[in-house]
């Protein structure tokens, strides 16, 4: 604790309250400034919002449908699950849910002729000028104004590991990590002042700058924002992937959610022995076993031989 407290003491230092007047609130300041008018360019840039394609949305809901079936589907009785799924795995072969069901696998037309596209890629761009531009130039006017600038000094201590992200601009091995930089002020205010966005401009704000990030990377996945795009930036083969999800949905098994529900209410609350659940299971296994070698010993020769002289006997009657 001795070498501890030493070395506390040798990192202590006095800094200018000037440093807070003059350049810890006013960066805090203009990151919140910027942030507001961002949102109120992008509102303006954006426009109305887009009505929803019915086809495409059409499309989306489809596939949707085949996951909920696919999550769900214990909840249905069997007849009910076996019939949907029966209307979704043809649908989804014939391609019903398709925006063009005639197209089928034909090879796509050039991406750039479509309008929806076109639109979908300016969209981006837009949003993408409207979150680089702002924060190069406050990155720009930080770097030149107030490098080097050791602003606060955090309450708590951290690992050695917290040092290159708290003490950018800094070059200095020796200094405590919990001191922080004005550029790495900057990086905490990016990540911090969402929640003083949304209590300034509500909910759905634009000034969300990883919000847009993250909507750069799955940019057109909405129903209105056009033809669904991959994660390279071609439109997807949407036919593939309902055949896709197809096969997912015929390979999934039914199991009624409210078999013996009865039995495992009784047993929840201590009426009945667990060991009843256990037997009940056994059977079911074991009738689904001899179910499963039954029409092999009905297709032998004494067993059609039999069934054909009843029919007989029911025709005679």
């Amino acid at each position: 604790m001795g070498v501890w407290t030493v070395l506390q003491e040798r990192q202590a230092m006095l800094l200018d309250p000037a440093i807070r007047d003059w350049v810890l609130l006013p960066i805090m300041l203009v990151m919140v400034l910027v942030g507001v008018v961002r949102h109120h360019v992008t509102v303006l840039l954006n426009g109305p919002p887009k009505k929803a394609d019915l086809k495409s949305a059409r499309e989306t809901k489809g596939l949707q449908r085949g996951a909920v079936l696919r999550a769900h589907g214990n909840h249905l009785p069997e007849h009910a699950f076996e019939a949907r799924k029966a209307y979704l795995t043809e649908a989804f072969e014939k391609g019903t849910y398709l925006k063009d069901p005639k197209a089928g696998n034909k090879p796509k037309a050039n991406v750039m002729q479509d309008p929806a596209y076109v639109e979908t890629m300016m969209d981006g761009m837009k949003k993408n000028m409207m979150n680089i531009i702002p924060q190069t130039v406050i990155m720009g006017w930080i770097n030149f104004f107030f490098s080097g600038f050791v602003l606060i000094k955090l309450p708590f201590p951290l690992t050695i590991r917290f040092k290159s992200m708290l003490q950018r601009g800094i070059e200095t091995q020796d200094m405590d990590v919990s001191w922080v930089s004005s550029l790495s002020w900057y990086f905490l205010n990016l990540f911090g002042l969402q929640s003083v966005f949304t209590l300034i401009l509500g909910s759905g704000h634009a000034a969300d700058a990883m919000r847009d990030m993250q909507a750069m990377s799955t940019m057109g996945m909405g129903p209105a924002a056009g033809p669904q795009l991959s994660p390279t930036g071609q439109p997807q083969d949407m036919h593939k992937i309902f055949l896709s999800e197809k096969e997912n949905i015929e390979l999934t098994e039914h199991e009624w959610g409210l078999h013996n529900v009865e039995t495992r209410l009784l047993v929840k609350y201590n009426k009945k022995p667990a060991s009843v659940l256990l037997e009940q299971k056994h059977a079911k296994t074991h009738g689904a076993s001899s179910s499963s070698t039954s029409p092999s010993s009905s297709s032998s020769p004494a067993a059609v031989a039999a069934a054909a002289s009843g029919k007989k006997k029911g025709k005679r009657a």
